[in-house]
Formats: structure tokens, C-alpha cells, sequence
């Protein structure tokens, strides 16, 4: 099949999502964990409110580790990215230190039910489902689901798919539960995190992967011999920060700090740091949410 110009694939996936309307930090450690599980443990609510957490002295937010570029670890062992620079800002005007603690998919709700984040940035796709276990603050990025391949053997659609083959996707993602319920027949093969997931698509033990289009167009961009065939699958969805059930004093605080933001255009401040070298200008108003209000097209 044909192969796509990068800019033109960018555009038709960007063009899906607009249909919507899209410090100090340190690693986790072992007291984190501790007391979240222990605190779990009873069957009650476990959370920091705002108070306690500025008592504290520190934030602990969940980020990913191995997501270029919206959060990894960089060769001098800082954590960088899209959610990491937002997530530094949250820390320094909330006048507290992070503590940054690395995060797979399968585990963005565990780890705010058990108290060892405070908070969860981690491409972390709004959906009602996930909405019933955690609560949400507004939206600061526009997202929807794609699909990439190798360029000799292109898939643009998953009608009709071949039993023998199958899809790569990660635990605990909008991908995995999409097509769960939309192509039940299609084969999955499930890792735990996005390192896992593309050491075996490199690999070729599926024919693609299936993740959120921002990550899978990056992952073509930064690797020669892959095209995203599907650039927009499904519906066009938002990105937000999550906190645990029930913490209003927390959730109502990261909602009035987004409006705040959106004032000083903060987000397309971050587009521009972190993503800009992989997606380019062009499309930063099509990916960017500010003040936490989608915009329709």
C-alpha cells in the first residue's frame, strides 16, 4: 500500500481529534509504597488532601518512565517530557517539592486508590469507565487511538482481519479496551509497559500496535520502516490529570491552577519545550487544551 507523507498522516489523525471539538524531583521510594498499601488496607478512601500534601512538603505524581517524549528518563537519569514539565509547574506553585514515581498503564488507578501518588500525569485517557474509580481535572491535551506498521506491510483498516495475526497493545490502555469491545476476534498480545510493547513490535512478533495516535506517529517518526496506516480509530478523546476519588480539595486546587495556566498560554509553553522536535508547530493548536476548555472545529 501506499505509504503516507509524515505531515499528511499528522494532519489527518490531528484532524480526528479537532472533530471532538483535543522544583525539586526525585524518584519513588520505599515509604511511598509502604504507606499506600498500608493505608489500603482497611477498604477506606486513601488520599493526601491539599493540606496535608503542602504539609508535607511534597507531591508525589505518577508519571511514565519510558514514554518519549511525554515521560521518560533521560541519559542523566531526570525524568523529562510532556506530563514532567507540567508536572514540575504543579509543584512549584503549589510551593512543594516532587517526587516523581514511575508508572506503567495497567496501574495509573491502583496507584491513586493506594495512596502512593498524590496524582497521576501520565497520558491518561478520559474515559466514563475510568471515570467511576478516579476523578479528573480538566483536559490539557486532545488524543485519540492509532495504529502503526511496517512500511511493507501497511495496515489501514482491521475489517477483515487475518486470525493469524495480531496486534500489539499495552495493559490497562484505551487501545486494549477499544478493541476488546469493537474487534473481539482480532488477537492481542498485551505487555505491561511501553518499553516491552515496542522491543516486541521491533521485533516483529505482531504485524501492529495499537496505542494512542500522539505515541504510535512519534514512534513512527523517530523509527525508520514503520507507517501509522490508521491515524484516528474511534472517537477523538482528552488527556487530564487524575486524583483519587473523592479529593476535592486537590481536585478543585488543579482545576483553578489549569484556568490559571491557560492565561499564560502555559501548555503550548510545554508543546513547545517537549514535543515540538517530534510533531512540529504546525500542529501544536490541534494537540493542545488551554484553560482546560476543548474548542470545537
Amino acid at each position: 500500500m501506499k505509504k503516507f507523507e509524515w505531515k499528511s498522516v499528522l494532519a489527518l489523525a490531528l484532524t480526528g481529534v479537532l472533530a471532538l471539538g483535543l522544583t525539586a524531583c526525585g524518584s519513588s521510594d520505599s515509604k511511598t509504597a509502604d504507606a499506600g498499601s498500608a493505608a489500603a488496607a482497611d477498604g477506606k478512601a486513601v488520599y493526601r488532601t491539599l493540606d496535608e500534601i503542602k504539609e508535607s512538603g511534597t507531591i508525589n505524581i505518577g508519571v511514565f518512565s519510558d514514554k518519549n517524549p511525554f515521560g521518560y528518563v533521560d541519559e542523566n537519569g531526570e525524568y523529562q517530557g510532556y506530563d514532567v514539565y507540567y508536572a514540575r509547574r504543579l509543584g512549584e506553585d503549589l510551593g512543594v517539592d516532587v517526587n516523581f514515581v514511575s508508572t506503567e498503564a495497567a496501574n495509573r488507578i491502583e496507584y491513586l486508590q493506594t495512596g502512593k501518588v498524590d496524582v497521576i500525569l501520565a497520558n491518561f485517557t478520559v474515559t466514563p469507565e475510568r471515570a467511576e474509580e478516579v476523578d479528573f481535572a480538566s483536559p490539557y491535551m486532545n488524543v485519540s487511538l492509532g495504529v502503526v506498521s511496517k512500511d511493507d506491510n501497511v495496515i489501514t483498516s482491521l475489517d477483515d482481519w487475518n486470525a493469524d495475526d495480531s496486534i500489539i497493545v499495552i495493559s490497562g490502555t484505551t487501545a486494549e479496551t477499544y478493541l476488546i469491545a469493537n474487534y473481539p476476534d482480532i488477537p492481542l498480545q498485551k505487555f505491561d509497559s511501553y518499553a516491552t510493547a515496542k522491543e516486541a513490535f521491533e521485533n516483529g512478533t505482531s504485524v501492529a500496535w495499537a496505542n494512542d495516535n500522539t505515541e504510535v506517529i512519534a514512534f513512527a517518526l523517530q523509527n525508520e520502516g514503520y507507517t501509522v496506516g490508521i491515524p484516528s480509530l474511534g472517537s477523538a478523546d482528552t488527556i487530564a490529570p487524575a486524583v483519587s476519588k473523592g479529593n476535592t480539595t486537590l481536585l478543585d486546587w488543579i482545576n483553578d491552577e489549569i484556568v490559571a495556566l491557560g492565561e499564560e498560554n502555559f501548555f503550548h509553553a510545554d508543546y513547545e519545550a517537549t514535543l515540538a522536535d517530534t510533531y512540529g508547530l504546525d500542529y501544536e493548536d490541534s494537540l493542545v487544551v488551554e484553560g482546560g476548555k476543548v474548542n470545537a472545529q
